[in-house]
């Protein structure tokens, strides 16, 4: 199949101007002057995207693609992802990740759900365990988990500074980043240890002293939730800016903000404002995660449901109030990521990377989507069904 985007204005993610984009199978095949390409002899499908912006398809590296919450009983068990919902929501690239609950949800369940996101259309990705520890694997250890199963990238969300956590001590922290490490050589992948922070007094400390105390570089661990709350985000400031990475969860509006709940409008700010560089930062959802209250004394008082469309509502928010170029909120949802997991065909507009696009006009709504090369989505309305979505 031959797909030919006319005359989109491009941001791959830097901004190349007026091009045509043509895509053959699943990947970007050309990027060129419009009308500089030719193709005869074979059906060419074309879209006319005059007018629009074409720009990498966003990677959300923190979803929970099962569902997740339970902390209310098993009738607070979040709801499965659909492929509908990430299409919507302009994104092509999932990494899936099991949270609170390792009990009735498997890593077996996680690798087979994101086996079927696969084959309904959108790149997917695994964190093999969950909050506590030891991690449950797939083959009896995560070094071979991440060395001999594909979608296993890394190992998380691991819970620390949480009273949801198995209070994992340091040298357990120590020897399971070690095994991320290896096994991320061995399988030629990133490795990483992906740490859930939750509101503890604690903050970043474990990362901290696995900086310091052995020499597993920074960039094998990120946090995520590093805005939670306003002295987690000052650490976790300080921690990017002395070279590691910190993943921000998008969700809170920043009409709605306080120093208990940071939206990213305030983290990007605050990090320009102190020149902690942008570039490693990620962006992710929660997608279908439980968002739980708990009182002073550990109690919950209420529950909701985490949506993925918070991502490009957040990329929408910082470009139109001015805190991050076209550019930038490409690189920040999409080459970011790309980079750190090390998905060598994600996250840029180019020859020979896959074909996974979002279109949006004036206003940055979304009007196209695809996702390897498949177009996903057309004038805002969507082309793909799940495999068990109503008639």
């Amino acid at each position: 199949m031959i797909t030919l985007i006319r005359r989109g204005t491009v941001f791959a993610p830097q901004p190349l101007g007026i091009k045509d984009i043509w895509i053959f199978g699943e990947r970007v095949g050309a990027v060129a002057e419009p009308g500089a390409v030719k193709v005869e002899g074979f059906p060419v499908k074309t879209i006319e995207a005059e007018g629009l912006t074409v720009a990498p398809g966003i990677i959300d590296p923190h979803v929970h693609i099962l569902g997740g919450g339970g902390e209310g009983g098993p009738a607070t068990r979040a709801p499965e992802i659909r492929v509908e919902d990430i299409i919507r929501s302009g994104v092509t690239t999932v990494i899936g990740c099991l949270g609170t609950d390792g009990v009735t949800r498997h890593a077996s369940s996680l690798l087979a759900k994101a086996r079927a996101l696969e084959i309904e259309g959108v790149s997917s990705y695994v964190f093999i365990g969950s909050y506590e520890l030891p991690v449950q694997t797939l083959t009896g250890s995560v070094r071979s988990d991440l060395a001999l199963i594909d979608k296993v990238i890394g190992a998380g969300e691991i819970a620390v500074s949480d009273h949801r956590s198995s209070q994992p001590t340091f040298e357990e922290i120590a020897r399971l980043a070690a095994a991320c490490r290896v096994g991320g050589l061995l399988g030629g992948k990133a490795g990483v240890l992906h740490f859930h922070l939750g509101g503890g007094a604690r903050k970043l400390e474990m990362l901290f002293r696995l900086r310091a105390e052995t020499e597993i570089p920074a960039s094998q661990v990120i946090p995520t939730h590093t805005n939670r709350n306003r002295a987690l985000l000052e650490e976790g400031l300080r921690w990017v800016q002395d070279g590691g990475w910190a993943d921000l969860t998008a969700g809170t509006e920043p009409e709605r903000e306080s120093d208990e709940d940071v939206s990213i409008e305030t983290a990007l700010r605050l990090a320009r404002e102190r020149g902690v560089p942008l570039e490693r930062f990620t962006v992710s959802s929660d997608s279908n995660g439980s968002l739980p209250v708990f009182d002073a004394k550990g109690e919950l008082r209420g529950l909701t449901i985490a949506c993925q469309d918070a991502l490009l509502a957040t990329f929408r928010s910082l470009v139109r109030r001015g805190l991050l170029s076209l550019e930038e909120a490409a690189r920040l949802f999409a080459h970011n990521p790309a980079r750190f997991y090390r998905l060598d065909r994600k996250g840029e507009v180019a020859p020979g990377r896959d074909a996974d696009l979002i279109l949006l006009d004036k206003d940055l709504v979304l009007k196209g989507v695809f996702a390897r090369g498949k177009e996903m989505m057309s004038g805002g309305r969507l082309l793909v069904r799940g495999t068990f979505a109503p008639a």
